[in-house]
């Protein structure tokens, strides 16, 4: 695996305002490419087809990540179930099929961990994808990945471009979403234990029991990761990125209450759902590659902080 994507080449992350689109700008920039295409939703409204495919010829990027998509937790993905079919389908169609219409070789397709069997065997392994029943809470949104996955291995096999998929882990860090009703688990015990710290309350909510177990990079280190797989030209087939460590959401919840700062207790409402009982991912390939993670949960959630605080 060779690169043979120059500093000065145009590089396209679609989903640049996100938290995982920024963290890929910031790593790029870090790493000296000087022509990151970054456009606003002003500048390029990603649904829409004519629009994205135009965009794709006139500019002619060497490399895409895309890193757009519709995303929520458990109550956004149970709720929105078309929305978030419907949008994830459009948005990586439109990119996928317009890239390869404008002549792009590679590209990399970000997804998540939930394409995963909900009882897939542990940790995950990249040849688990499609062996099993999906977590029904969050199957559209996983269905919508799949295809996605599927998309690039067919252009791949059909046309013979180099379009790549890297699934990672939950993610949090800067430019995360802390809105309460649609936030993933991370941010929104950020903004639950913060909140209870102002008000001076007792107790602090944690949706499920707080049993079930998940893996959590900084997405700092996805973005290293998938910088590191552009550099080494990876064209390889469906690739994890985790940090191969998961914690129990109780044992989360409290390493968040200690970086915030809150000194009550939980309480667990188990009216609500817990999702998969235990998802962590299997690395072993990319780790295989010469990568590894660099930030820890507790130095992580501690920045995720510092991001909230500054908003």
């Amino acid at each position: 695996m060779t690169s043979t994507i120059a500093h000065d080449a145009p590089i396209l992350v679609a989903g640049a305002r996100g938290m995982v689109g920024s963290a890929l700008v910031r790593r790029l920039q870090v790493a000296g490419y000087s022509r990151v295409l970054a456009p606003a939703r002003k500048e390029l409204d990603l649904m829409d087809q004519t629009a994205v495919h135009a965009y794709l010829q006139a500019h002619q990027p060497a490399y895409i990540f895309i890193a757009a998509a519709k995303v929520g937790g458990i109550q956004a993905n149970n709720t929105y179930r078309a929305e978030f079919l419907y949008q994830n389908l459009q948005i990586q169609n439109n990119l996928i099929h317009g890239a390869h219409l404008a002549g792009v070789q590679r590209l990399m397709f970000l997804g998540s961990s939930c394409i995963y069997p909900k009882l897939a065997p542990q940790p995950i392994k990249e040849e688990h994808l499609l062996t099993g029943l999906l977590e029904p809470t969050n199957e559209p949104y996983a269905i919508a990945k799949i295809a996605g996955i599927k998309m690039c291995e067919a252009y791949n096999a059909q046309y013979g471009r180099q379009y790549t998929s890297a699934m990672p882990t939950n993610l949090y860090g800067p430019n995360d979403n802390y809105d309460l009703a649609n936030s993933h688990v991370l941010p929104a015990l950020i903004r639950k234990a913060h909140e209870a710290r102002l008000r001076g309350d007792t107790e602090y909510p944690v949706w499920g029991s707080g049993t079930p177990r998940r893996e959590f990079l900084y997405v700092d280190d996805l973005a290293d990761a998938c910088v590191f797989l552009m550099e080494r030209g990876y064209d390889g087939p469906l690739i994890n990125i985790g940090t191969g460590t998961d914690v129990t959401i109780r044992e989360l919840a409290e390493t968040v209450m200690q970086v915030v700062g809150f000194p009550g207790r939980i309480v667990y409402d188990t009216t609500k759902p817990d999702g998969t009982p235990r998802k962590l991912m299997d690395s072993s390939r990319l780790y295989g590659l010469g990568w590894r993670p660099t930030v820890g949960l507790e130095e992580g959630v501690r920045r995720a902080y510092a991001d909230f605080l500054g908003r």
